[in-house]
């Protein structure tokens, strides 16, 4: 990859940037990815390891995401508005309702694209939201690990044309992750990373009503959805970090 487009994070530990063209480009060299969608694929995949489901990402909600529940003998989440009582869907809360699922396929054209397209460089990818951004950023710090370099990808959203939306979301939850890191005493976080935990600072007293004002948490009010904002604002709920192991998330839990 050009120098100029690597370099600019290459001296830092803890690295970050945006999406599924910026986050393999910054993870160059890194030894762990943190992919972060908080409304909602890395929200579900807490909830998901919290009950110990493996989940199998999947970009897209089609033949591929059948075959792949057939193969894995795994059930597969269906859209918010198509899901039937006690049906798991795209909805956190229909995740936690679920009870015991031991496999889950979980289409998502964000997170799940952007950790396929990180696992394919070779590096260890672990979700992270909100829920449980203590509990990944203790899984970075461990001992054997704690000198890692790591990538913190905020996933974003896309618009209609395909390009990348900053769903400010993400670098608060991107930011809640480095912000622990940072009172762990963590050194070598790039200016990115550490805009990052300042912006989760300025929500951090009040994520549930950030979240409930920010453009995506307002589309899923619209929608009917205003609970799975409630889940993604659950700070620190959630122990379980899910690591990204042969195509699977598998849940960790120290």
């Amino acid at each position: 990859m050009d120098d100029a487009r690597t370099g600019s994070q290459r001296a830092y530990e803890v690295r970050l940037e945006w999406g599924a063209i910026g986050g393999p480009v910054v993870a160059a060299g890194c030894d762990v990815a943190v992919v972060v969608d908080v409304l909602s694929f890395t929200t579900r995949l807490s909830v998901a390891a919290d009950g110990g489901t493996r989940v199998i990402p999947c970009p897209w909600h089609d033949g591929h995401a059948r075959e792949l529940a057939r193969r894995h003998d795994a059930a597969l989440a269906v859209g918010r508005a198509a899901s039937a009582p006690g049906q798991v869907s795209l909805s956190p809360v229909s995740v936690r309702a679920a009870g015991p699922v031991p496999r889950l396929v979980l289409p998502s054209p964000n997170g799940s694209t952007i950790s396929a397209l990180l696992a394919g460089q070779g590096i260890t990818v672990v979700g992270a939201s909100l829920r449980n951004r203590r509990a990944v950023a203790g899984w970075l710090q461990r001992p054997g690990a704690d000198r890692q370099r790591i990538a913190v990808i905020p996933a974003g959203e896309r618009w209609p044309d395909g390009s990348l939306r900053p769903a400010i979301e993400d670098p608060w939850g991107a930011g809640a992750v480095v912000g622990v890191l940072l009172e762990d005493g963590r050194r070598g976080i790039s200016p990115e990373a550490r805009a990052a935990a300042a912006a989760f600072d300025l929500v951090g007293d009040d994520v549930a009503r950030a979240l409930h004002g920010c453009a995506s948490g307002v589309e899923l009010d619209d929608l009917g959805f205003p609970d799975d904002v409630d889940v993604a604002a659950e700070l620190d709920r959630s122990g379980a970090v899910p690591v990204l192991v042969d195509g699977v998330f598998v849940p960790d839990e120290g």
